[in-house]
């Protein structure tokens, strides 16, 4: 038998027993070399079988089988065990991994962290050597001034004895004279220490010690004063004591007497109502020929002068033939024409009425033209003959312009444009010379010299003030006082304080509350300074943040007399302003109130008002009003004070006012209907009760009461109230011209005028207009502000919206018919503010991106809207049509391009130098300094050509260059241009001039950049000084002239019988004649009001103390000084038994006449009234007040003056840190009473303190934040508590 593999032949096929599924065949290999060997060793195992059968072969096979599969499986299992002990340890590697990682990270920061510590360790090894050096310098330095300070006092001391020496031999000079008889000039009688320096022992005013070199300084043996500036009569001074609007100004400190006047007085009456030249035409049928011509021919030229100024013109005409159904209109806008133009003939018939109204029962309320139509064969008339000598007897100041003419009347019209152009011009413009046309350049380049390099738009801030103005007469009968007290509380809460938020609903009342509470105090607070802005309806110029941004703080720069420095980029605009209102506040003795009303309008609020959650300066206060409904969640954690609806007391107030003013008398059934249908929230609501008021009293022509009464009660909203106001207003009239006037307003981006009104809808006519106006005035629908109809509320926009507009489905209609006027309107070489203002605006509500740009590629255009500030809304045109600055700037060089080959004449030239200029500013305040260049060149290059090298607009040009080579930093050719630019200004202007001033202070700047600090102070001291004058100068003309109007509407006041109210008019007219240097006229006014007030309110009124105190101190600028002593003492008695201990007004009275009793030389008397002024300050204001402090400060003068130093040491030590708590360390009022302080150390032999506290006053003096014009705050601030921190220099007086 051989082996199992000997079985098999080679090649043959068997069957595998062993398979799965069986069946297949498959071919085995001759030998199975693995097999045997593994049938060997299995055979091994056991006993050798010789000669087995194929049996036994194969069974044994079989057994060895098991022991295969046994080893199989665990091999399996062992196999497994490894594979998870290997996955095992894969995992445990990757968290080893990660641990390393993680390590590796921690060593990482580690060695950051000792990297830096190692670095911060040197940085302090590094401050230490440099405090070490700063140390060693301070020794040196302190040395020096010992050594000065020993060499000065060697020196003074001699000064002293030699000075000594000549005073004994004066004296004895001196008795000597009075021996013989002889008078000697008493100095007592001449102008005290109150208005003047204290004089040394040398004779040099102790001004301030102003150099580095001790030696070289006046006699410190005499006491600097912290002392009192006398500043005229008492008006006002503080809360408790409101008789005026003035609050102890002096003559010489103009800005404050005027900004004072300004405050308080808003109401005066203007030559232009409303910005509009309103030129109000009476005629007859004899003269109608004249008045057909002059509105046709003339009437344009007329219009175009007004409109190139910033003013609109309408000629207002009432047909002959109408005149009797629009009385009331009539009479209306007789009271607002600027002029008064009368046309008679020979016959007289039914003008009569009109002409008796303007020329003789109120010829001095406007202008007066009396254009006379004579006829050789036709003499006049009686009736007309009456009439010319009635107005001739009115005419007592003889302001009216008679035109005699009796040839044709396009000659008579020509005469009538003559004389009204002349009085348009010199009587309502204030133009001095007759041609204004082609002066456009003079006019900006005058505007500039004012504000510098700040473009700013007097329609915005003429807009404000007319919202305010409307806003104060409006809330008088509303009942706000709860309001008024509460903000009062909330203003005075000791800071930090967050902005206050005063929420309510729409129509609460928000805009009227802020109005009547700034008006109120300005009246009992003029020294604090308040900045207010009303933000108008979405969208608006009014609402747009970077002109508030920017107009609030130009406002804050100009009470300081100074707007150089401001940048015009929108985004530093926004950025910058805490930083003006930080250094600005510093520098302001009372307090500063923002009011900004609708807040939440302004297009992203709470992104570009981002300061108001910035902590705010000490004496800054803001206060802002939103709706309730969509205020910002952030701001609702502001300290707010909600305006509740009306209660039923407040209701019946309200409606029985305005029925009370009409004559309408309710029934009681009406009453009580009323009083139960505003119950609800919406019918409590301010704007709701005033509407439906209005509604009761003028809705008597259209429907009856009972059935307008009956119409109200089913309005439950304002909303459907206005529709009903709405169709009360229109149904009576029989086109639909109205009511396109009212969606031509809702179209528009600010309003609409009402020449633009008459000139888009020429059907409507002038007294269809005028009778609409007037009744939706009466309505609280529209108002006029600025020459332009607005709506008065938003819900009043809204209402016509969805009642005419259906729901605003057809404003894109309206925006063409405004663009296609502006568009006419719209000329190469002309352009009104109008038209940038509402052309570009419509034109991108349009989406019309290609007349957009046709529109700004309009040089005029851009031109307008830049200098007039409106930088961000230029730029967001350009970004709406897709231009980047650089693309922007390409097309407008290219367009400039393209109108310089049309421009032929000097004027054209001169136009487009400006254009260059204009260019050339725009592109430095976006930074593109390279493509500003060019624009600026070309601008210089056209004047020097056109005009002459020395021209002052050449100077211009150079000025602007030599500030893009400034910002490039290439110093050198900006020097060359600043000084030729300062050349030219010093020949065309002289020395004294604003525009010198402006190139002293750039080359100032520039030179501070060049580390010439030297060359920079001399020439910002002749900045200053220049400034200062040309203020003075500005303050004298421009104050008079207010001054003056204000005293004459004052003396019509006057004319009644003997009041209370009358009284306190001839007071006020006492300190504005007193204001005007008219010391004889103030005394007359201040006797009348002083006996008037004895007469009416008794001796021992309050008032009565008030006219005596204003009496004293006119007496006491005539040098009556026994008189003035008098009143003073008679004015204290009064008000210690009148008036609280603690009372403000008491420390006032005592105040005066202490410094009259220091005047005098009666010190002993002058300390006890300090004393109680001093306590009395300390009562009312609390122990850290700085008016305490300034107390303390003239209380520890006047004991030095008594030589009782260790008296005044105290209060100096307590006015010190009193100051530094309340003010800061670094406020100049610590400065001087450091200064006073080391004058008394000097005094006590403590030279080393003394030098010390020297140091560190002239360290707070350098330091002091300046502003470019340099100008401190007024020695003659409106505060009635603000003393003068050094002696003034002696002014020149006005002449008496």
């Amino acid at each position: 038998m051989g082996t199992a593999s000997s079985l098999v032949s080679p090649g043959e096929v068997i069957e595998d027993a062993y398979g799965g599924e069986g069946g297949e065949a498959c071919e085995i290999p001759v030998e199975v070399k693995p097999k045997a060997r593994l049938l060997r060793s299995s055979f091994r195992r056991g006993p050798r079988v010789i000669g087995a059968s194929f049996k036994s072969t194969g069974s044994v096979d079989l057994e060895y089988t098991a022991e295969y599969e046994r080893l199989r499986k665990e091999y399996e299992i062992f196999r497994v065990s490894k594979n998870n002990e290997i996955t095992s340890m894969q995992k445990k590697e990757a968290k080893l991994d990660e641990e390393n990682k993680r390590l590796r990270a921690e060593l990482q920061a580690l060695q950051k962290t000792y990297q830096k510590i190692l670095r911060e360790k040197e940085s302090a090894l590094e401050a230490k050597y440099q405090a070490m050096e700063r140390a060693a310098t301070f020794e040196h330095d302190r040395d020096k001034v010992k050594r000065q300070f020993k060499i000065f006092r060697e020196t003074k001391e001699k000064e002293i004895q030699d000075l000594l020496r000549a005073k004994r031999d004066l004296e004895a000079k001196l008795q000597q004279l009075q021996a013989q008889g002889i008078m000697v000039y008493d100095p007592d009688d001449s102008d005290d220490d109150d208005n003047h320096t204290t004089v040394t022992a040398a004779g040099t005013p102790c001004d301030y010690w102003g150099g580095g070199v001790l030696g070289s300084e006046p006699s410190m043996g005499s006491m600097m004063q912290l002392q009192q500036t006398f500043r005229g009569p008492e008006f006002a001074h503080s809360l408790c004591d409101v008789e005026g609007p003035f609050a102890n100004v002096s003559r010489d400190d103009w800005d404050a007497a005027v900004a004072s006047l300004l405050q308080v007085s808003p109401h005066v009456s203007q030559a232009l109502w409303s910005n509009t030249v309103r030129c109000y035409l009476i005629s007859t049928q004899e003269t109608q020929a004249e008045l057909d011509i002059f509105t046709q021919s003339y009437s344009p030229r007329l219009r175009s002068l007004c409109e190139g100024l910033g003013h609109f013109y309408l000629n207002v005409c009432f047909p002959e033939e109408s005149a009797a159904s629009y009385a009331l209109e009539r009479r209306q806008e007789m009271e607002r024409s600027s002029v008064c133009v009368f046309s008679v003939a020979p016959s007289l018939l039914c003008v009569l009425e009109d002409a008796e109204e303007a020329f003789v029962k109120n010829p001095d309320g406007h202008p007066l033209v009396l254009y006379l139509r004579t006829v050789e064969a036709h003499p006049l008339s009686g009736p007309t003959r009456q009439l010319l000598e009635r107005v001739n007897a009115a005419d007592k100041a003889a302001k009216v312009k008679v035109v005699d003419h009796g040839g044709s009347p396009e000659e008579g019209a020509s005469m009538i444009y003559t004389q009204l152009e002349k009085v348009i011009k010199q009587e309502l413009l204030g133009l001095e010379g007759s041609d204004v046309d082609g002066k456009d350049s003079g006019i900006d380049e005058g505007r500039e010299e004012d504000s510098g390099d700040v473009l700013w738009d007097l329609h915005d801030e003429q807009e404000q003030i007319e919202a305010y103005q409307q806003a104060c007469s409006a809330a008088a009968q509303l009942g706000f006082q709860k309001y008024i007290d509460r903000l009062n509380d909330m203003v005075a809460a000791p800071p930090p304080t967050p902005p206050l938020l005063v929420s309510g609903g729409p129509g609460s009342g928000k805009s009227l509350l802020l109005s009547k509470w700034i008006e109120l105090q300005q009246k009992h607070s003029p020294n604090t300074l308040f900045l207010y802005h009303f933000v108008g309806r979405p969208l608006s110029t009014s609402s747009e943040p970077v002109l508030i941004i920017k107009r609030l703080t130009v406002k804050l720069l100009q009470h300081f007399w100074s707007i150089s420095g401001l940048s015009m980029d929108p985004s530093k605009i926004l950025e910058e302003f805490p930083r003006w209102l930080e250094r600005l506040s510093s520098r302001h003795q009372g307090n500063i109130i923002i009011i900004i009303d609708s807040i939440d309008q302004i297009q992203q609020a709470e992104r570009h008002m981002k300061w108001l959650i910035d902590p705010l300066p000490v004496n800054v206060r803001v206060v802002v009003s939103v709706n309730v409904e969509t205020c910002p969640q952030a701001w609702r954690l502001w300290p707010t004070l909600h305006l509740d609806p009306l209660n039923p007391r407040e209701v019946k107030s309200v409606i029985n006012t305005e029925c009370l003013a009409a004559d309408v008398k309710l029934t009681k059934d009406q009453d009580k209907k009323l009083e139960r249908h505003c119950r609800s929230a919406s019918t409590c609501n301010a704007l709701y009760v005033t509407l439906l008021a209005k509604m009761i009293t003028n809705c008597r022509c259209a429907w009856s009461l009972e059935k307008t009464l009956e119409q109200c009660l089913l309005c439950q909203d304002t909303m459907s109230l206005y529709s009903l106001g709405l169709k009360v207003a229109l149904d009576s009239l029989s086109t639909d011209g109205e009511r396109h006037m009212l969606c031509l307003v809702c179209a528009s981006h600010n309003g609409v005028s009402e020449s633009e009104v008459l000139a888009v809808f020429p059907d409507l006519g002038l007294p269809v207009l005028s009778s609409l106006l007037y009744t939706l005035q009466r309505l609280c629908i529209v108002g006029l502000g600025c020459g332009l109809i607005r709506f008065q509320h938003l819900q009043a926009a809204e209402a016509v919206r969805l009642e005419f507009m259906d729901g605003g489905t057809c404003s894109p209609a309206y925006r063409e018919k405004l663009i296609h006027y502006f568009s006419q309107q719209l000329s190469q070489d002309r352009v009104t503010w109008r038209v940038a203002d509402e052309l570009p605006w419509l034109l991108q509500q349009q989406e019309d991106r290609a007349k957009l740009q046709l529109s700004l590629l309009n040089l005029f255009v851009s031109q307008n809207l830049y200098k007039r500030g409106h930088f961000s809304e230029l730029l967001a045109y350009w970004q709406y049509v897709g231009k980047d600055k650089s693309s922007m700037a390409t097309e407008y060089f290219d367009s400039l391009k393209h109108y310089e080959k049309s421009c032929e004449s000097e004027d054209s030239m001169i136009r487009l130098g400006n254009l260059y200029e204009t260019l050339g500013r725009f592109l430095k305040d976006l930074g593109l300094l390279s493509q500003a260049v060019a624009p600026l060149q070309r601008s210089l290059e056209i004047r020097e050509t056109a005009l002459d090298p020395d021209h002052p607009s050449v100077a211009l040009s150079l000025h602007q260059l030599a500030g893009v080579y400034v910002q490039w930093r290439k110093y050198g050719n900006a020097e060359q241009f600043y000084k030729q630019a300062l050349e030219i200004s010093e020949n065309a202007y002289g020395s004294d001039h604003a525009c010198v001033a402006r190139e002293l202070d750039s080359l100032a700047m520039l030179y501070q950049k060049q580390n010439k600090y030297e060359q920079a102070e001399k020439l910002r001291k002749r900045s200053v000084r220049i400034r200062q004058k040309t203020a003075r100068q500005k303050g004298h003309m421009y104050g008079f002239t207010l001054l003056r109007r204000r005293a004459l509407q004052l003396e019509e006041l006057t004319l009644g019988k003997d009041t209370a109210d009358c009284a306190k008019t001839f007071n006020e007219l006492g300190v504005l004649y007193y204001l005007q240097n008219n010391l004889e006229a103030a005394k007359v006014f201040l006797t009348r009001s002083l006996e008037m007030r004895q007469r009416v309110l008794g001796p021992d009124h309050p008032d009565c103390a008030q006219s005596l105190n204003n009496l004293a101190a006119l007496h006491t600028e005539r040098r009556e000084y026994e008189t003035a002593e008098d009143m003073y003492e008679r004015a204290l008695d009064i008000r210690k038994r009148a008036l609280s201990p603690d009372h403000p007004s008491l420390a006032y009275t005592l105040k005066h006449l202490a410094m009259l009793y220091k005047r005098r030389g009666k010190l002993e008397k002058a300390v006890p009234l300090y004393e109680l002024a001093l306590d009395i300050r300390e009562k009312s204001f609390g122990p850290k007040h700085p008016s305490v402090a300034t107390a303390l400060v003239n209380l520890a003068v006047l004991y030095c003056h008594l030589k009782k130093h260790s008296e005044a040491l105290p209060l100096y030590e307590q006015a010190l840190r009193v100051y530094e708590d309340s003010l800061g360390r670094s406020h100049p009022r610590v400065g001087e009473t450091l200064k006073n302080l080391a004058v008394l150390s000097y005094e006590e032999g403590d030279f080393e303190k003394a030098a010390e506290l020297y140091k560190r006053a002239m360290e707070i003096k350098e330091a002091e934040p300046s502003l470019v014009c340099g100008k401190a705050p007024s020695r003659h601030s409106s505060s009635g508590d603000t003393f003068s921190l050094r002696g003034p220099a002696p002014l020149p007086h006005a002449p008496r």
